[in-house]
Order: C-alpha cells, then sequence, then structure tokens
C-alpha cells in the first residue's frame, strides 16, 4: 500500500523526518518496504524564475522570431529570443535561465544553453506551461497575473512540494490501516506513548448529512450488504481536478481522470472506505442491491465484457447490473463529462462474498482489496460525507438527499482480557496503567474491571482483534517488540524429535545435489488442467485431478499431480533465453483425487537437459543422458544407505520414451527415463529431457532399512576380463548383468560396460558391447583355470539366452 508523508501529515501534527516515521510504523507492524522521493514536477521547477519582459522587436532575420528583454530581479537584464505569437512588453512570464534543465515528459528532458539564434545572443528561454511540465498546452508562452512579484523562483510561486512515497507491505489482518488516517492512527499512538506527546488526529472537514428525509430512489437491500449509504448531487460540473488533488494522487500512483472520480479515490486513499459515484440518468429510481441473473453480462471500466455468476453481488438499476458490486464498476452507468447529477454510493459488503467475485474474474482493483478484508461499517457515511463536502468544494455540487440503510448494526467486540496474563505473554513487566494507555490509544476501552480482569470494547473497524491473545499483541507492537528483553536462563522440555528427520534428510540430499552442480527450483504447486488432456497419458486422468474452486486463472485452475509440467515449463523459459543446459531438481508435493479421497505425496524431481559441461577448449561437448541421471539417483540412495535395497525394472509409462521403475522391496520408490517428444513439444521444448520421479515421502520411510555394512580391505589383486559382443538392438545391459551374476555370485564383484558401437559393418539390427568383468577373492589369490571357468558359463549362458556372439 503505498502512503505519501505530506497527505500523511494532514492528520497528525509531527516534524519527524520520513526516515524514523518508516522506523516506528515498521516496529509497529505497517512494515515499510520502500521509502522513494517523488516530485510533483519532475526536476521541481529548479532554474525557473519569475520575470517581466521589458522591451520587443522583432528579429531582422526571422519573421517568426522577436529579440527580448527580461528583467528576473537580477543586476543585468536577459536578453533572450523568443519565437511565441503572445510575447508582449508587461507580462510577468516564466524564464528558464542557462544551465536550467527542463523535463516537458517523464522521459524528456533537455538543458538551456548560451546561443545564437540567427546571428542574435540568447541567454535564456521564455517558457509554455508544456516545456516545464505544468500542462499541455503550446499556443503560446505563459503569461502570469500581472501582481507576480518578480525574481521569485518558479518553485514558489506554484508551490510545487517534494514528497515522499512509503511502501507499506500491508499484511491482510490490518484492515484498519488501509486508509492514511488508519496510519496516522498508530503513529499517534506510538508518540504518544513513548514520546508522551498528547498528538490527535486531525480528521478532515465533512458535510453535516441529514437521513431522516424522503429520498427519491428505492433501494432493495441483500443479506451480502449489510449497510448502504448514499446521496444525491445535482449541478455538478465535470471538470480536471484542482492541482492540489491530482498531486495527491500522482504521488501513490494513481492517475487523475476526473473530479468527481478523484474525488472517491482520494476519499478511498483517506479512510480506506471505497465509494462509487453513478451518473445518476443511469441509474432512474431503484436500486437493487441483488445476484446476478443466469447468463447475465456487465462490461467494466476497463472495456471487458464479463459474464457474471450468479453467486456474484451486482447493483443494479430496474432493467440491468451496473457494477460489480466492491470490485469494479459498469462503464456505462459512470461518470462523464456530460454527468450533471449523480448517486454518490457508500457501501459495507460482506469481504467473503467481494473476495470469491474478484478471484472468480481475477480482479485486484482499490476496492476490492479493502471489501475482501473488512471496511470499517462505522466509516461508511463518515466517507460519504467527506465526499459530499469535496464535491461541493470543488465540482459547486448541491446536495439533494441522503440515505443510510443499516437495519442490522454490526457491534463493536467484546474481549475478556487479564492483565496478569498479557504481562506474562509480552514477557514484560508493564504496570496496568501503561497498558491502559496503550488500549486507549488504540480506541480499545475497558468496559468494567474486577481486579486484573477486565471486559473490553474493541472498535468493529479492528476486524483482527477479537481474542485475548489479539489483544496481548496490540500492546505489544506498541510497546515494541525490540524492548523486550531475553532472559538469562531460558527454561524448556526436553522434546521427542521424530525419527527419522525429514528436514535433515532434505538437507543431506539437497547439498548433494547442489555440490554436483544441480539447481534447486520451486515450482507452482497449482499447474493447468489442459496439460492432462494435452499430453494424453494413461498416468494421469482429468478424473483425478483436484480443481480449485476460485481459480486466478486458466493456467492455475487445478493442484499439480505431477511436477514433470512445472520443471518442463522452466527448462522451456530457460532454453529460449540461450540457457538451455540444465540441471534441476525440486522437492514438492503433488495432488490427486480419488473418488472421495484426496491424496498428498511427498516428491522429488529431477531434470537434466541439455550439455554436461558449459562450452570450452578444453572439454568435449557431451550431452547428458539418462546414464548421468542414474547415477545421481544411485548417489542419492547410496547416500541414504538404501542402495542394496534397490532393484529395478523396465519402465511400463508412456510418459517417457524408455528407462528404469525403481523398487524397495515390493514398494515402487521412483521412476527414471528420457520424456517422450509428444509431451517435450507441449511445453515447447526443443531439446531431450530426462526425468527422474522419486516418491520422497516412500524413500524416507524406508529410511529404516539403511546398513552400513563394514568389510576389510581384500589382500588380493582383482582379475578383469573382457567380452566383445555382437547383440540384437533391443537387448539391454541390464539383460547381461543378470545373467553374469546367475553364473557366479561369489568372485564376480562387478559388470561394467564400456564401449558400444551401431553403424558401419555391423548387420542391420544389431549392435556391438564390450563389456567388462571383475573377479576377486578376499582371501585367495585367483588361478586362470577358476576365472575362465566362470567365463565360459557366462558365454554360454548369453549365447543360449540373447543369442550373443563374441566378436
Amino acid at each position: 500500500m503505498k502512503i505519501s508523508f505530506n497527505w500523511l501529515k494532514q492528520y497528525i501534527q509531527t516534524e519527524l523526518p520520513v526516515e524514523r516515521v518508516c522506523e516506528i510504523l515498521t516496529d509497529t507492524g505497517l512494515e515499510v518496504e520502500g521509502l522513494e522521493k517523488v516530485e510533483s514536477i519532475k526536476g521541481g521547477l529548479a532554474g525557473l524564475v519569475i520575470g517581466e519582459v521589458l522591451t520587443m522587436e522583432k528579429h531582422l532575420d526571422a519573421d517568426r522570431l522577436n529579440i527580448t528583454t527580461v528583467n528576473i530581479g537580477e543586476a543585468e537584464n536577459l536578453q533572450i529570443v523568443c519565437g511565441a505569437p503572445n510575447v508582449a512588453p508587461g507580462q510577468k512570464v516564466v524564464v528558464a535561465t542557462v544551465g536550467t534543465t527542463l523535463y516537458p515528459s517523464p522521459t524528456e528532458s533537455f538543458k538551456i544553453k548560451k546561443s545564437k539564434i540567427r546571428g542574435v545572443e540568447s541567454l535564456g528561454m521564455i517558457c509554455a506551461e508544456d516545456e516545464i511540465g505544468l500542462g499541455k498546452g503550446h499556443d503560446g508562452i505563459m503569461v502570469l497575473p500581472e501582481d507576480t512579484a518578480v525574481g521569485q523562483l518558479a518553485k514558489t510561486f506554484f508551490k510545487v512540494e517534494d514528497d515522499y512515497l512509503i511502501e507499506i507491505g500491508l499484511t491482510p489482518n490490518r484492515a484498519d490501516a488501509m486508509g492514511h488516517i488508519g496510519v496516522a492512527r498508530d503513529l499517534k499512538a506510538y508518540l504518544n506513548v513513548h514520546e508522551n506527546e498528547n498528538l490527535k488526529i486531525n480528521f478532515p472537514a465533512v458535510t453535516a448529512l441529514d437521513f431522516t428525509g424522503e429520498f427519491p430512489i428505492n433501494i432493495h437491500q441483500n443479506d451480502e450488504c449489510q449497510r448502504y449509504a448514499g446521496a444525491i448531487l445535482n449541478q455538478v460540473k465535470v471538470a480536471p481536478s484542482p492541482d492540489w488533488l491530482q498531486n495527491k494522487l500522482r504521488t501513490i500512483g494513481l492517475s487523475p481522470i476526473n473530479n468527481v472520480v478523484d474525488i472517491t479515490n482520494f476519499v478511498m486513499h483517506e479512510m480506506g472506505q471505497p465509494l462509487h459515484a453513478f451518473d445518476l440518468k443511469k441509474v432512474g429510481t431503484e436500486i437493487n442491491i441483488r445476484f446476478a441473473n443466469p447468463n447475465e453480462k456487465i462490461t467494466t471500466l476497463d472495456g471487458v465484457e464479463r459474464e457474471l455468476n450468479e453467486a456474484d453481488l451486482v447493483i443494479a438499476n430496474e432493467k440491468e447490473a451496473m457494477c460489480m458490486a466492491g470490485v469494479f464498476g459498469g462503464i456505462d452507468s459512470g461518470v462523464s463529462d456530460q454527468t450533471e447529477s449523480i448517486f454518490l454510493e457508500s457501501a459495507y459488503f460482506q469481504p467473503v462474498s467481494v473476495r470469491k467475485t474478484a478471484k472468480r474474474h481475477g480482479l485486484n482493483t482499490d476496492s476490492s482489496f479493502r471489501f475482501e478484508r473488512g471496511v470499517d461499517p462505522n466509516t461508511v457515511t463518515t466517507a460519504l460525507a467527506r465526499a459530499v463536502y469535496l464535491l461541493k468544494e470543488i465540482t459547486g455540487a448541491n446536495l439533494v438527499e441522503a440515505q443510510d440503510n443499516y437495519t442490522n448494526p454490526i457491534q463493536d467486540f467484546k474481549v475478556s482480557f487479564n492483565f496478569g496474563r498479557c504481562r506474562t505473554l509480552m514477557g514484560a513487566n508493564l504496570s496496568n496503567e501503561s497498558i491502559t494507555k496503550i488500549l486507549n490509544e488504540l480506541d480499545i476501552t475497558i468496559d468494567s474491571m474486577t481486579g486484573d480482569m477486565a471486559e473490553l470494547i474493541v472498535p468493529a473497524y479492528r476486524v483482527d482483534v477479537q481474542r485475548e491473545a489479539d489483544i496481548v499483541e496490540e500492546v505489544l507492537r506498541i510497546y515494541g517488540f525490540n524492548k523486550i528483553e531475553l532472559p538469562e536462563k531460558l527454561n524448556t522440555s526436553v522434546t521427542f524429535s521424530t525419527k527419522p528427520n525429514k528436514e535433515k534428510m532434505y538437507n543431506l540430499i539437497a547439498d548433494l545435489l547442489v555440490a554436483n552442480g544441480y539447481f534447486e527450483i520451486m515450482a507452482n504447486s497449482l499447474s493447468a488442467a489442459k496439460h492432462i488432456e494435452q499430453v494424453k497419458s494413461e498416468v494421469f486422468s482429468t478424473a483425478n485431478n483436484v480443481n480449485i474452486l476460485n481459480p486466478l486463472s486458466v493456467e492455475l485452475d487445478v493442484m499439480r499431480q505431477t511436477m514433470l509440467f512445472g520443471g518442463l515449463e522452466s527448462i522451456a523459459h530457460n532454453q529460449n533465453r540461450q540457457a538451455p543446459n540444465l540441471s534441476l531438481f525440486e522437492f514438492g508435493k503433488v495432488y490427486a483425487k480419488h473418488e472421495q479421497d484426496y491424496i498428498e505425496t511427498e516428491k522429488l524431481a529431477i531434470w537434466l537437459s541439455g550439455n554436461v559441461n558449459k562450452e570450452n577448449w578444453a572439454d568435449v561437448k557431451k550431452e547428458q543422458s539418462f546414464f548421468t541421471l542414474k547415477g545421481i539417483v544411485e548417489s542419492i540412495f547410496t547416500k541414504l544407505g538404501l542402495n542394496q535395497q534397490l532393484k529395478q525394472q523396465s519402465i511400463h509409462n508412456d510418459l517417457f520414451e524408455d528407462g528404469i521403475s525403481l523398487f524397495i522391496g515390493k514398494k515402487e520408490v521412483g521412476a527414471i527415463g528420457w520424456v517422450k517428444e509428444n509431451v517435450l513439444k507441449t511445453f515447447d521444448v526443443k531439446q531431450s529431457v530426462f526425468y527422474a520421479d522419486l516418491n520422497w515421502g516412500e524413500i524416507v520411510g524406508h529410511y529404516f532399512m539403511n546398513k552400513i555394512n563394514f568389510k576389510p580391505l581384500p589382500k588380493t589383486q582383482f582379475v578383469r576380463r573382457d567380452f566383445s559382443l555382437l547383440l540384437d538392438k533391443d537387448i539391454r545391459f541390464e539383460q547381461i548383468e543378470t545373467i553374469a551374476k546367475k553364473a557366479d555370485r561369489k568372485i564376480l564383484k562387478e559388470v561394467g560396460l564400456f564401449d558400444v558401437y551401431e553403424g558401419k559393418n555391423l548387420e542391420k539390427g544389431k549392435k556391438s558391447y564390450a563389456v567388462n568383468f571383475i573377479f576377486q577373492d578376499q582371501e585367495e589369490t585367483l588361478k586362470d583355470k577358476v576365472v575362465d571357468k566362470i567365463m565360459d558359463k557366462i558365454r554360454k549362458g548369453l549365447e543360449e539366452e540373447l543369442k550373443a556372439e563374441l566378436r
């Protein structure tokens, strides 16, 4: 939320520097996230002075130029060549002296230099309003009133003020601070408590409203609108707002529109109460606060036609909806340059109703921001009276009649509070008087008190303060979190730590992956339902989607069933920005619905794409492969001590071109493979992607099976034998490994693949594998005849089961 420092000081008198005010606001819970100096006019009119044109004569070499002599209050007058058609002796004008930088627009600037124009020296410039950022007119120079003092700074004459924009990260519970007065209230409470001041809020002028007269519009209320007040004003002259009002709005990032709309925006940011102005001709004689009709549509102020939901609350006339209640106005019923009479609305809408409508249509307006959090029901008529006052002052409007519909008033909150318990929870020994003073500064009053027990009355605008703990928090934030001293001795009980420690396991594996060059990503837990339909995989079903009731957009309308899609989006994003070499991982959760049950599963996902290393002269270019991914996955299980229990088998998964499934016992704990081309095309990924989908919850659940086996170092050397095999193309290395290990499980320690060849000089459908076999006995040196016997057994097994041929 944006706050103007100058605007804030209209409600509380303080000479504190803006930096100190920011510190106080942060200490009281209104965290200041940014501070920026703002100039109402860029450049602040520096270097511009008020001058008087003394003489004027035509330039001899240019019909449209005049040579003037200008007095700017200094010892010597300035000679200035001017091309404006309206320049004349005796005028009071704005003069830019040599060295001044002018800013005709936020993106343009130019510097005034001493120059010669058609041979005549010119020592400055007489300015038009658009040249100095005071308007858009360029018909001629600005001519000021005759009594304007010569020599004064233009900054002084035009009352240009520097301001500071304070950016507050407003938390959803602080509905009371959604306007400048609400922020001033916290600042006042802090200064009165800590600086022993006696500051009061300077509430702005309002028009006294009489709600007892006969109102010409019939208003039909809805339960979702507990309070609805309005005023009719005629003789409204719609025009640009005065400079002070435009400057206030520009400082907080709003663009002025016209005086009526600007006043409603001003009051909203002043008091935190949204208002809306309707053209009275569009309202007619009836206002219905109702739910939208089936298939009803409305074109909002942004020019977008929106189809309303039957749960959307609208403000309607006799025929149609004019406004989405509390969210967005309709374009047809708003104020225009032709408007002469208006109906001004101020209301209290149920926060839940506004929130659902805003989310349903993907809207986030200043109005919905406030109504969603809960505005002060007692400020509804105050804000209306304030806006009426400004409309009368600025537009010349005449108040016809006002009405307030509030049949079931919202009551203040009653909270039981114990002063002693407050001191205990805070850890500070405050007296009852000190606590009471803080409460009173926050408009919280004591209804009754017995000993340390009190019944408190909390104003309705503090929707976040309804329990004793909330009261303690209020006292603490004004007293100051930083003033709480830590105890010398901290008493605590021994707590049971669950095994295994999930956080420790996460850090262990995350550190392993990062050390191997992987980057952790965090994708959104929401996904698009269309991805499931586009991929057309038997692994997922739209019937298993966990749908979002009020999705922010069609791209985020379901909970993700897989982490694959988020990673592919990240890969596409990086590849499109010339970063194709990617090693990524993510810990997260996936969600699915099975009949009436909702299932949440913890996952670890790993993606590889592009090259293994960055391109450089010393390394051979090497692409990522399935085996690179398989190696890092095996490293994870080794790190957790589960590698001995890990089994694998061929995968049956139509997301992958090929791959393996991983098991511990009979439980599947993951899958590794390279992603099918049609899936990659769905996400516009243009190169191969290797993906590991590990069930982290199952892996953690099997952690109890981890074992550390100690073996003495072997006393003997190992023996290596090699086979060069000619095989059918569809034969896998794991089949060779399985046959070899069936031949011997005692001294055969390893089976490795060190070369693969396909192509020239081989039969079609064939490939060549070079496989090594490592033999070792822990106690005795191996003899050739023992190894040869096992190798012969392996050869026969390969020939019989795989039809392999030795080369």
